[in-house]
C-alpha cells in the first residue's frame, strides 16, 4: 500500500485541506507570499494532516475542528523543518533547495517563526486552547530532543536509550499529538485521546528508525539528500549504535575515530556502512521498527471495524515498508 492509499478515506478532507490552510496562509508581504508559494509548489506527502483527519474520523467524525487541528500541526512541522534545515546547515528538502539555501539563514528562521506564530493564532482565534496545550508541550519536547541530540554528537556518548529519548522527543512526540488532536476535535473520551496519542508514539518511532536507516541503505533521489548525511553530522543512530556494542572494542573504536574526526570522505561513508551491514545493525533495526509498528497496531484493538481503522493499520505497515 502506497501513501496514495493511505490518504483515499480523507483525500476529500485532504484537498479542502489545501484550499482551506493556503488560504490561512495568505499574506499582505509579498516575501512570505513568495516563500510560501514556493513550499507548497513541492507538496510532501501530508501524513501529520492525514493522521489528524483519520484520527478525528476513528473518534466521532471530522468537523471544523478538525481543520483547525491540522492546519496547527501543519505549520508546526513545516516551521520545524525549516529551522532544523538552518540548524543543520541542509541545502536541500524534498528536492528542491532549502529556505536558507534559497534565500538566507536569517530569512529562514523569520519564516520558521511567522510559521509558528500562525499556529498559534490559529487555536487562539478558534479558542482552541486545549489543541495549542497539546501541540505546545510537544514543541518543548522537540526542543528537548534536539538539544539532547547536540549534545551527545559532541559528546560521542550514545546508547540505545539516548537514542529513544531523543526520537521520542524530536520525531514521535508531533506525531502523537496529531493523532491525539483529531481525536480531539470529535469526542471528548480521553481514553480515545490517550490511545491515538500512544499509537502516533509508535508510529513515530518506527517512522524515524525507518529514516536512520534510509541513511545506509538509500540512494540520494530516493530521499533527497546524500546518503551518510546523518553520519557527516555525527549523528550515532539505532543501526551503528547496536553494531558498535556487538564489535570488538578495537573495531568498534576505529568506527567511532572515523565518525568523530567528521569531514567523511565516500570511502569512510563506505567503511561505516560495511561495518553496520556486517554486524546486523540495519536488520536490527528493522526489527525495532516492525516492534514498534506491531505495538501501535494492538492500540487501535478499542476500535470497532471500519475503513479508518484499516487506514491506520495500514499506515503502521506502510511507515516500516516504505521506500523513501
Amino acid at each position: 500500500m502506497d501513501i496514495k492509499e493511505i490518504t483515499k478515506p480523507v483525500r476529500e478532507h485532504l484537498d479542502e485541506f489545501d484550499k482551506y490552510f493556503k488560504k490561512m496562509m495568505k499574506s499582505k508581504v509579498s516575501l512570505l507570499d513568495l516563500i510560501v508559494g514556493y513550499i507548497t509548489k513541492k507538496r510532501g506527502k501530508r501524513v501529520r494532516p492525514t493522521l489528524v483527519f483519520l484520527s478525528a474520523k476513528i473518534s466521532g467524525g471530522i468537523s471544523e475542528r478538525t481543520f483547525v487541528a491540522a492546519a496547527m500541526s501543519e505549520l508546526l512541522h513545516t516551521a520545524t523543518l525549516v529551522h532544523d534545515d538552518v540548524v543543520d546547515e541542509s541545502s536541500e528538502r524534498r528536492g528542491i533547495k532549502s529556505i536558507n539555501s534559497a534565500w538566507t539563514n536569517k530569512i529562514a528562521v523569520l519564516f520558521g517563526d511567522y510559521l509558528l506564530s500562525r499556529g498559534l493564532l490559529a487555536a487562539i482565534d478558534n479558542d482552541e486552547f486545549d489543541f495549542l496545550k497539546a501541540l505546545s508541550l510537544s514543541i518543548k519536547r522537540m526542543s528537548e530532543g534536539e538539544l539532547l541530540q547536540i549534545q551527545k554528537s559532541k559528546e560521542m556518548t550514545f546508547d540505545e536509550e539516548v537514542y529513544f529519548k531523543i526520537i521520542s522527543d524530536k520525531t514521535a512526540s508531533l506525531i502523537a499529538n496529531c493523532c491525539q488532536i483529531g481525536a480531539m476535535s470529535a469526542t471528548d473520551d480521553t481514553a480515545i485521546h490517550q490511545t491515538l496519542y500512544e499509537y502516533g508514539e509508535l508510529i513515530g518511532l518506527a517512522f524515524q528508525i525507518r529514516d536512520d536507516i534510509f541513511d545506509y541503505i538509500s540512494k540520494r533521489r530516493q530521499i533527497g539528500k546524500p546518503v551518510g548525511n546523518d553520519l557527516k553530522e555525527k549523528k550515532i543512530t539505532l543501526p551503528l549504535i547496536y553494531s558498535l556494542n556487538q564489535a570488538e572494542k578495537p573495531e568498534a573504536k576505529k568506527i567511532l575515530k572515523l565518525v568523530k574526526n567528521g569531514n567523511l570522505k565516500k570511502k569512510n561513508i563506505n567503511t561505516i556502512v560495511k561495518f553496520v551491514t556486517d554486524h546486523n545493525g540495519i536488520d536490527y533495526a528493522k526489527q525495532k521498527a516492525e516492534s514498534f509498528a506491531d505495538e501501535a497496531i494492538a492500540k487501535l484493538d478499542i476500535f470497532e471495524e471500519s475503513e479508518e481503522k484499516n487506514t491506520l493499520i495500514n499506515f503502521a505497515k506502510f511507515v516500516i515498508n516504505r521506500e523513501l
